[in-house]
Order: C-alpha cells, then sequence, then structure tokens
C-alpha cells in the first residue's frame, strides 16, 4: 500500500545533511536513517543490535530501500551517526512524527527531564547527558527532545523544546522546575494550557496559593467542586483532591 506524501521517513529525512566524504559513501544516508529508525522502535538501543537487526530484517527493508551494498556495519551506524548534526535530525524526525501523529485537542503532554544512562564519561571528565523530553501520553509517543547544556538546566531547555512543539489546545504538565513565568508564558503563546507543581520553595506563591485552596477546600466541601481519588503504588497509598475553581481576570 503506498503512504500519503510526506509520511514515509525517506521524505522527511531527504534534506537531512551527509557530512562523509564523497568517495567513502557505500550506503545511502538515508537507507542508514530508515533501519535505525525502524530498530530503534524496535527496541534495539546499540550498534550491534542495529546491524543484527538490519540483517534480520534485509529481504523486507529491501521493499523500499535501495542497500546497493547491503547493511552497514555497526561501526559505519556509529560513524555516520557521529558526525550528523542533531538539531537537523530533530527537525526531521519531528516532522515525520506530525506527519504520521495527529495531536488531537486535549492531548495531555508531560514534560520531564531525564537522565540517560551511562552516558557519563569518568576518563574525560564529563558527567551525564540530561535531556528534556515531551511525552504525548494517549498516543505513547516522544513528540521531542532538548539535551540540557552541562552548565544550564531545565528551566531554560523547557522554553527551547516548546517552540518545536504544537501544543495548541493540549494540557501540558511540567513538575515544580517548570513553575516559572517564562515557562507558562512560552505556553500560553502557543495556545496551550499548563498543570505545573507548585513547591514551598516558591515563597509567596506558594503561600497564596495555599491560602486560596483552603477557602476553595471550604466551599468545595458546599458545592461539590472536589474530586478525590485514590492512587496505589507498590508499597504506597495516596489519597488526593483535586478543587475545581475558575478565576475570572
Amino acid at each position: 500500500m503506498k503512504l500519503p506524501p510526506k509520511i514515509t521517513i525517506v521524505d522527511n529525512f531527504k534534506d537531512l545533511e551527509d557530512k562523509r566524504v564523497e568517495r567513502t559513501k557505500r550506503h545511502k544516508l538515508i537507507d542508514i536513517v530508515t533501519i535505525a529508525i525502524c530498530a530503534v522502535i524496535c527496541g534495539v538501543d546499540s550498534w550491534v543490535l542495529m546491524e543484527a537487526y538490519g540483517k534480520k530484517k534485509e529481504k523486507w527493508l529491501k521493499q523500499f530501500l535501495e542497500l546497493p551494498n547491503g547493511i552497514p556495519s555497526h561501526d559505519t551506524f556509529a560513524r555516520v551517526f557521529a558526525r550528523i548534526d542533531p538539531q537537523q535530525f530533530q527537525n526531521c524526525f519531528l516532522s515525520w512524527i506530525k506527519s504520521i501523529n495527529k495531536i488531537t485537542e486535549g492531548e495531555v503532554i508531560a514534560i520531564d527531564g531525564k537522565t540517560l544512562r551511562h552516558s557519563y564519561d569518568k576518563g574525560k571528565d564529563k558527567g551525564a547527558i540530561h535531556m528534556v523530553s515531551a511525552w504525548a501520553t494517549s498516543n505513547k509517543l516522544v513528540l521531542g527532545q532538548c539535551k540540557v547544556e552541562e552548565k544550564s538546566n531545565e528551566i531554560t531547555a523547557i522554553p527551547e523544546l516548546i517552540k518545536v512543539l504544537d501544543i495548541a489546545g493540549c494540557l501540558v504538565t511540567i513538575d515544580a522546575m517548570g513553575c516559572q513565568k517564562e515557562i507558562v508564558k512560552s505556553i500560553a503563546e502557543k495556545s496551550g494550557e499548563y498543570i505545573i507543581a507548585l513547591k514551598k520553595n516558591q515563597g509567596n506563591l506558594y503561600k497564596n496559593v495555599e491560602e486560596s485552596s483552603k477557602k476553595l477546600y471550604l466551599k468545595g466541601l458546599r458545592d461539590s467542586n472536589i474530586v478525590n481519588f485514590i492512587q496505589k503504588k507498590t508499597n504506597m497509598e495516596e489519597k488526593r483532591f483535586v478543587i475545581i475553581s475558575c478565576y475570572q481576570t
């Protein structure tokens, strides 16, 4: 079955810059990228397994890839991806994701930071890589990622990630790190809604919300504007309540 225009990986990655020397190119860049993406989607997490995946699926891959010299070696995968511009790759990947995944109004997008396992380098005195990701909860799909610079933090990375996302009509959730004026402003400017955690280190803001919540809680007991639910984990049970209120500005 032929896919509609602009849905295939080939269409969305055709402008990705190939920085290899011409005479050393035994494999097409788009072939390498396509195999890598398919392999990672299937759970592959190393260059060696990526090569093994390609060889296992070679007959299927040849239905839509040229593969003039067969499947690239694991060393080829590693060398090629080391030379690809990360920002260019992300732009192409996001373009592809948008073409195959329609974000619906009301979609919950969870933004969170994670440290990549085994990404540190003690020999070169380099710390582990920290990434901020946007996760579409209903579609179980990462919509975008942004690396946190070594001398920075998630506060500066989150607005950069929001810039490349289409969040109009979506509900963005972030932990207390995202409780910053610039972050909520960037979400609002893209017509998104947000739920952000608030901790005591926010000083007056926390105090004001706490006082307002107490008043709303008592009012909610009368007006039935409180939703209660219990969240169970392995060795813990948390009872939570949500106060529903409307502020007019």
